[in-house]
């Protein structure tokens, strides 16, 4: 099992993203750890967690500036040992079906959020996970390393989808984390040259404010499932698209 020495986690006030930065802090090689919440003075979760290994820093993924600001913060933060791990996991649901209201607006907002944001973020951190890559010791291809995660969905396997928009009305959102699928496929191949490893991961049906209460999983089950397969991945997971258990799920 190998861990990183530094790791940035988006969307981290609440859900998925809360419980990835808490399971993190419970590994003594995780020595930094970045949550990023869009208003840091309502990050109750994260603000109540007191560790000093922990950061918390805002981000509004699709403001560009403010992308450009947190890329210092965390400069400032990791040194010269760069960045070992980025995790893309701030995401939205917009709720738009085929037989539903028509919008461009909500279309846009979705992919905007869960789809451009996420190529856009990875590329401005590039440089400090190449960094990260040459001063760690590491294995090649693990999050150690140098790599980028991203929080995907089941519900963006175009192979798998015999619900279509369902009782979700996930159009948008299905369309998104596709996207997002591509986006990690294309890097993987993009980046194999710099040793940086990229991995897509269905966390599951998770109790939070998008997965609702009636979801199969609690935060800590699906949290703790994903980092321990990210503690696991190498070179033969690059470009791959996984539930959290490392099940390989269609594209």
């Amino acid at each position: 099992m190998v861990f990183p020495r530094s790791v940035l986690v988006t969307g981290a006030n609440r859900g998925i993203g809360l419980g990835l930065v808490q399971q993190f802090l419970k590994h003594p090689e995780v020595q930094t750890v970045i949550a990023t919440a869009r208003d840091v003075s309502k990050a109750e979760a994260l603000n109540a967690i007191k560790d000093p290994r922990l950061h918390v820093l805002p981000l509004i993924v699709t403001c560009d500036k403010s992308i450009d600001n947190l890329v210092k913060e965390v400069e400032n933060i990791v040194g010269e040992q760069g960045l070992n791990l980025l995790v893309n996991n701030a995401g939205i649901a917009v709720n738009y079906s085929t037989k539903g209201e028509i919008s461009r607006a909500k279309l846009h907002e979705q992919l905007d959020v869960n789809s451009i944001s996420v190529v856009l973020v990875s590329q401005k951190f590039l440089p400090l996970l190449q960094k990260g890559g040459a001063k760690s010791t590491a294995p090649d291809f693990t999050v150690g390393k140098s790599a980028i995660l991203t929080i995907s969905s089941g519900l963006g396997s175009i192979g798998e989808n015999t619900t279509g928009s369902g009782f979700f009305q996930a159009l948008a959102y299905r369309m998104s984390k596709s996207a997002v699928n591509q986006f990690n496929r294309t890097i993987a191949v993009d980046l194999e040259s710099d040793g940086v490893l990229a991995v897509a991961f269905c966390p599951g049906w998770v109790q939070t404010d998008m997965g609702s209460a009636k979801a199969e999983l609690t935060v800590e089950q699906s949290t703790s499932a994903l980092v321990d397969s990210f503690s696991k991945l190498t070179k033969e997971h690059n470009g791959g698209y996984f539930r959290r258990d490392l099940v390989v799920l269609p594209f």
